[in-house]
């Protein structure tokens, strides 16, 4: 087997690899030689089918998987002696297009080579840490919004008419063709209009009533309603309003905390701060990350090959192009062509993530099985009721794993470069923090 070297220009290699008739012959003889203690042929004893014969018989496709595996061979043993680590799978095809058995094997293998990494030294790496803490206004206006949720409801004034919002308390009885029917009746139903919580149009009609009215309300169940006997069918209901509520919100006291199960306003004023300040640092961790990500940008240089930057620019293109054209699904559009700009930000992300890779596999991170479970968990959550499905589908799907262990192995290697960057506390205000983060957006 000879492999010689045809082209070697930047990260660009090229390689004439050719497998002698003879070797071919003997790796054929050799797995036709490993399976005959196996083969039954008619007229044979298991294993005693002679070697001419089976040549004969499965020759050709033996031959076919001792070409690839020849191949294969050689491409992996020249990787070992080389050190090269191609950027993509290499091209590879057949020069003599015209073999025929008792010809050797020529081959034309290309790629391009992943790069030297060069070392960084974190501690030449300085960043701010944006420090915001929870201010009582802050703490105030998630108060204000938990006793909107929390909102009750009280009587409003004798004769005042029920509004969008309002709470109706009444007594009611459903009739289809002038008759009662099962589940159709309750007595001191609070319904919240605007609520939709029952029958299209019925709650429409009670806008206006008063507290002591009588109102008949005629609806048609909807053709898919889950009750077979009254599909599609119209129903009046007599309905006769005992009161009419508007909303209040809930006090913020004590009582309002031990409905968000906390002991009491005090501690929920800490339960809150700890949030808050949680989310304050979340943002500040993905401000702190640009930086780093940036000054890493400036410091390190290196070639990189030209046919990752192709393929991330024109994915870059391609989904800039569907932002712009949300109506377009699917690829049934022009060919959309990747610009100078999409190439320079592509140049960053291949620089930055050949970089972020070599780091994290000299630190030997890896993301863990758990870690991975609670990603998918974490994604199955946007499609309640079809979380199993979804969970399933991940795990059969080694792209859509790849897709969601990217980003996590990417925030363990930049929180290892944390650890060993100069990092300095700064305190901001809220708003300070804010315009930090859409300043990220901007970019």
């Amino acid at each position: 087997m000879q492999v010689t070297e045809t082209l070697n220009e930047g990260l660009k290699r090229g390689y004439a690899i050719k497998v002698t008739a003879a070797e071919l012959e003997e790796k054929v003889n050799e797995k036709l030689a490993e399976a005959q203690p196996e083969v039954e042929m008619k007229g044979f004893r298991k294993g005693k089918v002679p070697m001419a014969l089976l040549k004969k018989q499965f020759g050709q496709r033996v031959m076919g998987e001792a070409m690839q595996e020849s191949i294969d061979g050689a491409m992996n043993e020249h990787f070992e002696k080389s050190g090269d680590r191609p950027a993509m799978q290499p091209q590879v095809k057949m020069t003599n297009e015209d073999w025929k058995e008792g010809d050797d094997v020529e081959v034309e293998m290309s790629y391009e080579a992943l790069p030297e990494i060069p070392e960084v030294d974190f501690s030449a790496v300085k960043l701010e840490k944006m420090v915001v803490k929870a201010e009582q206004e802050a703490i105030d206006e998630a108060l204000g919004n938990l006793a909107e949720t929390a909102q009750d409801f009280k009587a409003r004034k004798k004769g005042s008419k029920a509004k969008d919002g309002d709470q109706v308390v009444m007594d009611f009885v459903g009739k289809v063709d002038g008759e009662a029917f099962d589940g159709g009746s309750a007595e001191d139903y609070p319904l919240v209009l605007g609520s939709n919580s029952f029958i299209p149009g019925f709650e429409d009609q009670l806008t206006g009533v008063k507290a002591g009215e009588e109102k008949a309300v005629t609806v048609t169940f909807p053709e898919d309603y889950q009750a077979e006997n009254l599909k599609g069918k119209e129903a009046v209901f007599d309905c006769t309003i005992k009161e009419v509520k508007q909303p209040v919100a809930a006090e913020i006291n004590d009582e309002l905390a031990t409905k968000f199960g906390a002991e009491d306003l005090d501690a929920l004023k800490g339960q809150i701060s700890e949030r808050l300040e949680a989310e304050y640092a979340g943002a500040a961790r993905a401000v702190m990350k640009r930086s780093l990500l940036d000054a890493l940008d400036d410091m390190v240089d290196f070639d990189l090959p030209p046919a990752l930057v192709d393929a991330e620019a024109g994915q870059i293109a391609h989904q800039l192009w569907h932002e712009e054209n949300p109506d377009v699904e699917g690829h049934d559009h022009p060919e959309i062509e990747a610009t100078d700009e999409h190439k320079k930000l592509a140049s960053r992300r291949v620089r930055l993530g050949l970089l972020l890779a070599e780091i994290g596999q000299k630190a030997e991170i890896e993301v863990t099985d758990a870690e991975m479970t609670q990603a998918i968990m974490a994604q199955a959550r946007q499609y309640p009721g079809q979380e199993r499905q979804f969970f399933e589908f991940v795990q059969q799907n080694q792209q859509m794993q790849q897709q969601l262990r990217a980003p996590l192995f990417e925030d363990k290697v930049v929180d290892h470069i944390f650890e060993g960057a100069s990092v300095t506390d700064k305190e901001v205000s809220k708003d300070d923090l804010q315009k930090a983060v859409e300043a990220l957006d901007d970019e």
